[in-house]
């Protein structure tokens, strides 16, 4: 099937059609989620979901072989990396913290880290269905990272907090996020 851009009403179909070619991984269900949800427009990821041309296409031929997408975002969005100072802090974050490593790991650093471009929750900007979605993948590629997130703060908000804590910047002048007034913006239902 090839992909051409759709509205968001098809994301079912393109989950299907991924479902059908895809080779069994650990990540294969978020992965078949974020790049169907790509697929139909929907979420924050830019072209090659934020991987480049080259990873894309590694993607694509060694877990889902036969599909076929061009890597020009449908939704139209661009990666404006140059916006994100903190890129590489990101990955090196993600990596330090992944088991393994791998190709299929490599693309998911690479695509939560494009994912933290987006002005939504983390999980709705790479396209997953749910926060839940969110928090298995990264328990699944992360454990150590999310044994850490022990109030369940959101994932975004929390990634950013381990960067400023590791590299000893505490700028939150609450002395606890229990006290804290803006609260409900770290912790608190996204759905």
């Amino acid at each position: 099937m090839n992909a051409q851009p759709k509205n968001a009403s098809h994301r079912e179909e393109y989950f299907q059609e991924l479902r059908r070619c895809r080779i069994l991984s650990p990540n294969s269900e978020w992965l078949t989620r974020i790049l169907a949800s790509w697929c139909a427009g929907e979420g924050a990821l830019p072209d090659h979901l934020g991987l480049g041309a080259e990873r894309f296409d590694e993607l694509l031929q060694l877990r889902f072989p036969g599909f076929e997408v061009d890597g020009t975002a449908p939704s139209g969005r661009k990666a404006d990396f140059s916006r994100m100072l903190e890129r590489e802090d990101l990955v090196r974050l993600l990596r330090g913290y992944s088991v393994g490593e791998s190709p299929e790991r490599d693309w998911v650093v690479g695509i939560l880290v494009a994912g933290c471009l987006g002005d939504d929750h983390l999980w709705q900007d790479l396209g997953l269905w749910s926060r839940a979605d969110l928090s298995a993948l990264i328990g699944q590629n992360f454990p150590e990272l999310s044994a850490l997130n022990v109030h369940d703060m959101k994932w975004k908000k929390f990634l950013y907090k381990r960067l400023c804590e590791e590299e000893g910047i505490y700028i939150c002048r609450a002395p606890s996020c229990h006290v804290c007034m803006d609260y409900h913006k770290c912790y608190g239902p996204e759905e």
